[in-house]
């Protein structure tokens, strides 16, 4: 176990009580305030028992990456919860499904009363241990990795907008003059539901049937089954940005494909892997001539720093003059931040949402200095 921190009407308001700046009085209205009262008090009561308790927080080890940040970002929470003094918190990291399920089962059996857990997952496999935690009346929050089987247990699922990633990447897209039709690469990260769903989000925008900001596509730009047809996908990158490099390479190596002007790589280590490629030798010159003279777009997803300095103008400073945007699409690890509030807001006796869905955001050259990076 790795421990690195610790009902009235229209009518009803034209009565003399209303005349007299008494609408609110009257036996409704007196019934109504000890029911309000109770509330409050039951609540701050229920704030009261919780006074003490202690948090864990299980993560991912804190080494590199995008789950490796979340271990960071959760160190910086645990801190401010502590450094407040109503309830304690640590975290524990594992570096595998099987450390994290004995890690918890550890917690479970010590049998202590007043603790709390927020968990990121490391794979499914971890279920049984988390349905000992439910079945132990300890209260959880998962993050990220939600687990059918017990996910209607937790005090609360908080993940990212998968689908909403796409959608958001799609919105900019079409802000930025993509027509129906049009030749779009996706660069995936792998083949699972995670993937699927940032496919997924991106056509159904283009065709529609999502919004994004509560706004959808204008009907005439809408994309048809036929237009959509032009649309390529890469196959698994594996989240890798060498991959991604190699196979970029590999498109440019035909020339024909410097024509394609969008690119929506689902994670920013692939769109990384796009721009390394780009400073590098292994495409021909007049390939890469005719490419950023389409000022081509490029979005990633996550926070990496080192897009985010891009978009900074600290960095790939040529390449990024002739592209006609980079951007990323927010899916941050310190999310886990806003887990580890859900907990402390039910402990503190607050309504706290069951299916906490953050949504993503657009970030670029012109707002990135408001965004956190990892």
């Amino acid at each position: 176990m790795a421990v690195l921190s610790g009902c009235s009407s229209e009518k009803a308001s034209d009565s003399s009580g209303a005349a007299n700046g008494t609408g609110n009085e009257g036996p409704a209205a007196e019934a109504a305030a000890p029911a309000q009262g109770q509330n409050t008090q039951g609540a701050q009561a229920e704030a009261e028992s919780n006074a003490g308790k202690h948090i864990y927080v299980l993560t991912a080890p804190e080494d590199h990456g995008w789950t490796g940040s979340v271990a960071t970002f959760a160190k910086e929470k645990i801190e401010e919860v502590n450094k407040e003094g109503t309830y304690s918190a640590e975290l524990i990291t594992s570096a595998s499904a099987s450390e994290q399920i004995v890690n918890l089962e550890d917690i479970i059996a010590a049998g202590e009363k007043d603790i709390a857990v927020v968990i990121q997952p490391i794979d499914d496999t971890v279920q049984s241990a988390i349905q000992q935690l439910a079945d132990a009346q300890i209260p959880f929050v998962a993050f990220d990795r939600i687990i059918d089987g017990v996910e209607a247990s937790a005090v609360a699922n908080v993940k990212g907008d998968n689908e909403g990633i796409g959608a958001a990447a799609a919105a900019y897209f079409v802000s930025q003059g993509l027509k129906p039709g049009e030749a779009v690469y996706v660069y995936e990260g792998d083949t699972s539901s995670v993937t699927s769903l940032r496919d997924g989000g991106f056509v159904s925008y283009l065709k529609g049937e999502l919004s994004y900001e509560g706004n959808t596509i204008a009907e005439e730009a809408k994309w048809t089954d036929e237009d959509l047809a032009s649309i390529t996908y890469s196959g698994a990158m594996n989240w890798s940005r060498s991959d991604t490099k190699t196979s970029f390479e590999s498109l440019m190596g035909d020339s024909s494909n410097a024509a394609i002007k969008w690119f929506y790589a689902e994670d920013d280590e692939l769109a990384m892997g796009i721009l390394e490629a780009l400073q590098g030798g292994g495409i021909d010159d007049n390939t890469k001539e005719t490419f950023f003279g389409n000022e081509p777009h490029i979005t990633g997803c996550g926070g990496l720093e080192e897009l985010y300095a891009v978009m900074r103008g600290e960095s790939y400073t040529d390449i990024a003059g002739k592209c006609g945007s980079i951007v990323s699409v927010t899916y941050s690890p310190a999310m886990i931040q806003t887990a580890i509030q859900d907990m402390v807001d039910y402990l503190n006796g607050s309504q706290v949402e069951q299916d906490h869905v953050i949504a993503c955001e657009v970030v670029t050259k012109e707002n990135v200095s408001e965004y956190p990076s990892f």
